[in-house]
């Protein structure tokens, strides 16, 4: 049962809940400083009938997997391709940037596609949490899902 609030000179902010102080501090610091925020920008999973709703409405789709990946499967018609990613797992931020910068500013939105949507969504809350890109879309299950139901894809390039 709650019975009371305390205030301490040393910037304690407490409750007494059942006979028992707890600091409510941190608790306090993401009601006021950090859930506002949280709804401002953030990366959004999509499906295949909302990246097929982006895609009429011209919100561009950025492929970040290896070009082998894209040669094995295809890839979305319109697809700008750009490689995040090495086989190793590294990356080179910059580089990517440099050609992202082209295709869509942090308020501009875009749709981001890999294979099962891991890696997008590694990429796509990177941009969004440090960078301040504001309008990321994650394909969920990728490119796997989107030809598992069907969906065209062509040669890159193409």
């Amino acid at each position: 049962m709650l019975t009371g609030f305390c205030f301490s000179q040393a910037a304690t902010i407490c409750v007494l809940y059942n006979d028992k102080v707890i600091d409510v501090r941190n608790i306090l610091f993401l009601i006021v400083f950090v859930l506002p925020f949280s709804a401002l920008a953030a990366v959004t999973n999509i499906d295949n009938a909302e990246l097929e709703q982006l895609i009429s409405e011209g919100v561009p789709v950025i492929d970040i997997r290896r070009a082998e990946e894209w040669r094995q499967t295809g890839v979305v018609k319109g697809s700008h391709l750009i490689t995040f990613f090495d086989k190793r797992g590294n990356y080179n931020v910059p580089a990517w940037l440099e050609k992202l910068v082209p295709i869509a500013d942090k308020d501009q939105p875009f749709v981001l596609i890999c294979r099962t949507g891991n890696r997008t969504a590694t990429v796509g809350n990177f941009l969004d949490k440090k960078l301040g890109y504001t309008k990321v879309y994650n394909v969920q299950r990728g490119i796997v899902d989107w030809i598992a139901k069907g969906k065209p894809v062509v040669r890159p390039g193409s």
